[in-house]
């Protein structure tokens, strides 16, 4: 049991996981209890001193905590709960003046090169990835620069790091006068640290600069796109070094910080060659390896257990990229009430702002619903000049029809067109054409198949149980999904045949001794949307009509399933069956079906994972439906699995009125919690 009498630390959520024991909250006038092991404080600061003597005097362990090195998306003065901390029972990283377990760690690491390999792929993932230690900053948008652009950090004003890594304000003077003389072609940009800009500290660079070379930085930008335009860093303690050397740029600091003395940087403290001694030799992997993988313990976002580097790293570039493709002044106009809640829950982000009136003079960009909302106000964006930004329900979406007013669990949000439009390119098809997958994303998209295909998961999970007809014995069973045929994808996806009588009639013509299977589409048959073919026509064309059946027990049964846009040619692939397309969907023309018509844009043969992995983890938003927040694709196939438990949902076949009551009370649930 770890024990705690900082009001600060007891408030950090999910504090015992990160930790990785029991915490208690102690009394500054009691004594500590016989089953504390150990006393938790904050660093090396001032007030961690009664605690401290108290820890010593009933002979209990002292854990010092700080943030760890790659914290959260958003400033933890502004409030963001930290997803990793450092505990250290020696000292604390950036005190200097004698060892920290950091430092052992890193000695334990030259000697066992232990975590070489994922402390290389962790700086791959942090500088490709553009993270940091905070990620909420916006990337660098740079301009050609005729002269070399030299980097100067600046920090908070007292920070301990400074004073316990043996600087001083005079230290932040000399590296500046350093970095003009030593650089006199560059542009020196002196770089403002983010609690600067937030308002809630001082920095040591306050004043105006004589030098025109020099530029005080205000930009609050992330450091790896700020790091690609420098030549050189220059830094007293800051974790901005680090993060250059992960970069690849020189480092030379007029500090101590815990990555100097190593070998890595150039150090110009006058106890530099001290520090080395003490220190000695490593590589940057070791000391990633150690910084990163050993030091520091990690919350999972999603589960809020104790997780993995890997955790974090994955969750705040998922963060970040939907935060990044959703920045500036969005207007969404002409919404219904349910579509505007839904749009808002997949939209908004601390640093945007959304409008959903009928003007927005302000806006940078104008979001709409398909390919439907595009046409009404394609010609009012293209006035003031926006760019149009199209969403649309995602592959996986909902344990219920989206007409019952279920919520979506994802959401495309398309840049170019639409995955469905076959008339110009979309942000998927330029995923796919450019796809080169990595061994750990083949690997993620054939875990995803295998939990898709084992769970039975589609779009909409609903349906009843099917089994192949005992009359389909001997015969090849081709199913025929129906669509909605008011659907934009038909309108942008077909060319000729474009209504599931024309889909149905053309697959017997092309097969007379087949055993044919019409599944008529949920949305028709629940009354909602058009598409229905006369009973006895279907009768007469089909051997089979599967009313109410689940598609992916249709799918397991069938040998080919013919369609002409429908999501469930992609799942039948997935599936391993034989898939014929009479239109155009986004899963034909790369090799993996037989198409009636070709699309020239579409020039690669691709694997299936690619598809699986483009389709399914990079192109949607998942937001889980109940806590709002942004989960990646295996945590909404957990919980669409959770949802599709007996115990957990009767599927039953509703009347009009229980239809309505659900839309009302899916509505509330969307609009008020």
């Amino acid at each position: 049991m770890i024990g705690v009498y900082s009001s600060g630390i007891w408030k950090i959520p999910h504090l015992s996981q990160l930790l990785g024991k029991p915490c208690r909250k102690l009394s500054a006038s009691g004594v500590i209890p016989g089953d504390i092991s150990a006393v938790a404080v904050w660093g090396m600061k001032d007030n961690t001193a009664l605690p401290a003597a108290k820890a010593r005097a009933a002979d209990r362990s002292l854990l010092r905590l700080e943030d760890g090195f790659i914290r959260s998306l958003g400033l933890g003065v502004n409030g963001h709960p930290p997803l990793s901390i450092v505990v250290d029972d020696l000292g604390i990283y950036y005190d200097a003046s004698r060892p920290s377990r950091l430092e052992r760690l890193i000695h334990e690491e030259c000697k066992e090169n232990a975590f070489a390999d994922q402390a290389q792929a962790a700086i791959d993932l942090i500088v490709s990835g553009d993270l940091s230690k905070y990620n909420h900053a916006l990337p660098f948008s740079s301009v050609a620069h005729i002269r070399p652009i030299v980097l100067v950090i600046d920090q908070t004003h007292g920070d301990v790091s400074v004073t316990l890594g043996g600087a001083s304000a005079q230290s932040f003077s000399n590296m500046l006068a350093a970095a003009c003389d030593e650089n006199p072609d560059a542009e020196i940009w002196v770089k403002t640290h983010p609690d600067v800009l937030s308002g809630k500290k001082q920095g040591y660079f306050t004043h105006s600069f004589s030098d025109p070379r020099i530029r005080l930085f205000t930009q609050d930008v992330s450091p790896q796109s700020l790091l690609r335009c420098a030549s050189h860093i220059y830094t007293v303690t800051s974790q901005y070094g680090i993060e250059a050397l992960m970069a690849g740029k020189p480092v030379t600091c007029f500090g101590l910080p815990w990555y100097a003395g190593w070998g890595l940087t150039d150090d110009r403290h006058p106890l530099a060659a001290s520090l080395a001694g003490r220190r000695g030799q490593a590589t940057l992997r070791q000391l990633i390896g150690a910084a990163l993988l050993r030091y520091p313990r990690y919350l999972n976002p999603n589960t809020h257990k104790r997780g993995t580097l890997f955790d974090v790293l994955q969750a705040l570039q998922l963060q970040r990229q939907h935060m990044i493709s959703r920045s500036g002044h969005l207007w969404v106009p002409g919404l219904t009430l349910w579509k505007s809640a839904i749009m808002k829950t997949f939209l908004k982000t601390p640093e945007n702002n959304l409008n959903f009136s009928k003007k927005s003079p302000a806006a940078t960009a104008c979001v709409v619903w398909g390919v439907n909302g595009e046409a009404k106000f394609s010609q009012a964006a293209h006035t003031q000049n926006l760019p149009i930004w199209r969403m649309e329900d995602g592959f996986l979406r909902s344990s219920g029809l989206g007409s019952d007013l279920h919520m979506p669990l994802s959401l495309v949000l398309d840049k170019t067109g639409i995955y469905y439009d076959a008339r110009r390119a979309s942000d998927l098809e330029t995923l796919l054409n450019h796809s080169a997958l990595r061994a750990d994303q083949r690997a993620r998209a054939l875990a995803l198949q295998q939990t898709l295909v084992n769970n039975k998961l589609s779009k909409y999970n609903l349906g009843k149980g099917w089994q192949r007809p005992d009359a389909a014995a001997g015969k090849r069973l081709l199913l025929v999904p129906g669509q909605v045929e008011n659907d934009a994808s038909i309108a942008t996806g077909t060319v000729d045949i474009q209504s599931n009588l024309a889909l149905l009639r053309t697959v017997r013509e092309r097969n007379p001794d087949a055993f044919i299977v019409y599944k008529p589409h949920p949305d028709v048959l629940a009354g909602n949307r058009p598409g229905l073919i006369n009973a006895e026509v279907m009768a007469q064309l089909a051997d089979c009509v599967a009313l109410d059946a689940d598609i992916i027990d249709c799918i397991t049964a069938c040998d080919e399933l013919h369609t002409m846009t429908s999501l469930s040619g992609f799942e039948s692939l997935m599936h391993g069956k034989t898939v014929y397309c009479y239109g155009l969907p986004f899963y034909a023309g790369w090799g993996l079906t037989h198409d009636e018509h070709a699309c020239p844009r579409r020039s690669r043969t691709l694997t299936l994972e690619d598809l699986i992995y483009q389709t399914l983890v990079v192109y949607p938003t998942y937001i889980h439906p109940h806590e709002k927040s942004l989960i990646p694709v295996e945590e909404a196939a957990a919980w669409l699995m959770e949802q599709t438990r007996p115990e957990t949902i009767a599927r039953k076949k509703a009347g009009r009125i229980t239809r309505w009551v659900r839309k009302g009370v899916n509505l509330y649930r969307v609009k008020f919690n």
